[in-house]
């Protein structure tokens, strides 16, 4: 499959994940753990049923003769007949969001033709909060909602996000750039920190706690795409990182390299 077909699917992955939120959430339970996931972490009703609502779409494709490696956050790894085709899902990227009723989280869905972060051809993101759509496409640009998107060229902190899975750690190592910030959020998924920063909404990102690559993969490409840069808290590129469930590196991420560079002095002391 071509990127532009694997993109149609992706958005439709999308669609029916937020319409299996919505049904979801009417009812009641959507939060109740189910026990761990293959990274990890704890997997929520709401986490296996958006999983399995992207399996379906993989499951129709793999009977129309297309064949790829599914990694996942909940289900693992999966084989659809063996292929160099990696397709990398986090099917719930702000679990703790949905699960407390705060409207933030997104779908974060990758392509990529090897096992390195270098090799993602195509990454998708969803808003499931008001629909938006990300995806960019490797030498072809960054996307929302069909629009072409580039990152800030703007040279001062005004907007930093940032992530903290461990509270009492994460801030300590956050807190040199976040006092040199003129504004700070901490919105609960990476995927939509990338995003925003790729479109121009966010000066810098900074994920103190190593990450795992389907939580950055769609994000770090969309920003490449729109013209920032993001690389580990160490300003060395992440282009190695393997794509899979183990945690790599910290993130820092900004939207050209005059802010990168400010953000590196900052957590440098």
């Amino acid at each position: 499959m071509e990127n532009f077909s694997w993109l149609n699917a992706f958005k439709e992955m999308g669609k029916r994940v937020s319409a299996e939120m919505k049904e979801l959430f009417r009812g009641t339970g959507a939060g109740r753990a189910l026990g761990k996931g293959a990274s990890g972490d704890t997997t929520l009703v709401l986490d296996k049923r958006a999983e399995d609502a992207i399996l379906t779409v993989l499951e129709e494709l793999h009977a129309a003769g297309h064949t790829f490696t599914f990694i996942s956050e909940e289900l693992g790894i999966k084989e659809f007949g063996g292929s160099d085709v990696l397709i990398l899902a986090d099917p719930i990227d702000g679990s703790n969001n949905a699960r407390f009723g705060l409207p933030f989280y997104s779908t974060s869905l990758v392509m990529a033709t090897g096992g390195k972060l270098s090799d993602v051809a195509l990454g998708y993101i969803i808003n499931h909060g008001c629909g938006d759509e990300f995806w960019a496409i490797k030498g072809g640009g960054a996307y929302k909602n069909g629009i072409k998107i580039k990152s800030s060229d703007r040279v001062d902190l005004g907007m930093v996000n940032f992530e903290s899975s461990v509270p009492k750690r994460d801030l300590v190592a956050a807190m040199p750039l976040l006092k040199v910030a003129r504004k700070v959020r901490c919105l609960g998924t990476t995927a939509l920190d990338l995003a925003f920063l790729a479109s121009g909404s966010t000066d810098a990102v900074l994920v103190p706690s190593p990450s795992r690559s389907f939580d950055y993969a769609a994000g770090w490409l969309l920003v490449r795409e729109a013209g920032g840069v993001v690389t580990d808290t160490d300003g060395n590129p992440l282009d190695d990182s393997t794509l899979g469930l183990e945690r790599t590196r910290p993130l820092l991420g900004a939207s050209n390299v005059t802010l990168l560079n400010k953000a590196l002095k900052a957590l440098r002391g």
